[in-house]
């Protein structure tokens, strides 16, 4: 999943993993080319809940974007301005929803092509 998310990030997305030494944790950290990072906690649970660690991180860094990605079908608000939402969904272009329309996601593509398998919904 989480490779997926990136690779469907717009081109020049950094990713990474944030973990401190106390245990505050978030999966993976988007951070498009010009913005601050989006902080992204993956979920398989149908009932997403967070640990401490993942608010802790969130408290450190700020990020304007805090989504949880889940194997539901439903994007639904969290408290402490979390969106929950399938993995079919995510935010691009500060925080515009586009949904995947469909076709092969992964590394072997060129940007063009991923990028033109999202729409703005």
């Amino acid at each position: 999943m989480i490779e997926t998310l990136i690779a469907a990030s717009p081109d020049g997305t950094e990713a990474k993993f944030y973990r401190t030494a106390a245990g505050a944790e978030i999966d993976l950290l988007l951070t498009p080319p010009g913005e601050k990072p989006w902080a992204i906690e993956i979920k398989r649970s149908l009932s997403p809940k967070l640990e401490k660690g993942f608010y802790l991180a969130c408290e450190d860094l700020q990020p304007p974007q805090r989504i949880v990605v889940y194997p539901g079908r439903e994007a639904f608000p969290l408290p402490n301005n979390l969106t929950a939402q399938q993995v079919a969904f995510c935010l691009r272009d500060s925080g515009t929803p586009i949904r995947y329309r469909g076709g092969k996601l992964g590394g072997s593509e060129n940007a063009a092509a991923r990028q033109a398998t999202w729409e703005k919904v």
